[in-house]
């Protein structure tokens, strides 16, 4: 009887403690590609705000936890108006009002602040649209503190990756500490967050090749010059690289 009862409290602190380290393993990827956010067989068992120590592009570059990026284009705008009225006459008659509109460019993936933070919250308890990065950013260094996985919706769409950005050189952004990249892939799709060290595309390997051979006409270029440069670019244009 006891030998009973021992062997079935084995067989639950098993099956516990497996249980937890699933659990555990859920909140922490060790590696994160493409191809598993969009796997349903994979996804399906990360939950949301699983953290990512390293993430795998769809391009298959490559970023992880403390690299260095850097802050491209903005590719929004935004228009705020602003009405001036005027008035004429001894009784103070409403005369021609004049509108004056200022457009700025901002990020459309980049956000000031955490994901959730408390600035979020209150943005967020007022009614108010979240703070997007502006242009003054542009060119500027970050570091990267955090990834996070997120599903887009249910646990059966397929997930997306958030980044937290943190100052570099000890500099803050303004009166916030972090800024959140909403969806890392359209940020760098976009060209908002470049990566340093990213891998040419067979498109920008094509182009280059082009303008190499549109220089070596005009002899700006040698021509062992530019077959060295194919050489390099062929791998990449035969999708080999």
């Amino acid at each position: 009887m006891k030998t009973k009862t021992m062997k079935r409290i084995t067989t639950l602190f098993v099956l516990a403690l497996f249980t937890i380290t699933s659990i555990n393993a859920q909140k922490e990827l060790d590696v994160l590609t493409y191809e598993n956010t969009q796997d349903i067989n994979f996804f399906r068992n990360i939950k949301n705000n699983t953290k990512v120590k390293k993430y795998v592009t769809v391009s298959e570059n490559i970023v992880k936890i403390g690299d260095t990026l850097i802050l491209g284009n903005p590719t929004s705008q935004e228009t705020n108006s602003r009405t001036i009225g005027g008035s004429y006459g001894s009784r103070g008659r409403v005369g021609a009002a004049k509108t004056r509109s200022t457009t700025t460019k901002t990020y459309e993936f980049i956000k000031m602040g955490r994901p959730a933070g408390f600035g979020s919250i209150m943005t967020a308890m007022s009614g108010e649209s979240q703070i997007m990065a502006s242009n003054s950013f542009k060119n500027t260094k970050v570091i990267v503190n955090e990834m996070k996985a997120y599903h887009r919706g249910s646990k059966k769409k397929p997930l997306y990756i958030v980044m937290v950005l943190g100052e570099i050189n000890g500099r803050a952004f303004g009166v916030n500490k972090y800024l959140s990249v909403m969806d890392s892939e359209l940020a760098l799709e976009s060209g908002e967050i470049l990566l340093k060290n990213r891998k040419m595309t067979r498109d920008e390997a094509i182009s280059k090749l082009k303008e190499a051979k549109e220089l070596m006409e005009i002899e700006m270029m040698s021509k062992e010059e530019f077959d060295k440069l194919k050489k390099e670019l062929a791998p990449i244009i035969m999708n080999k690289g």
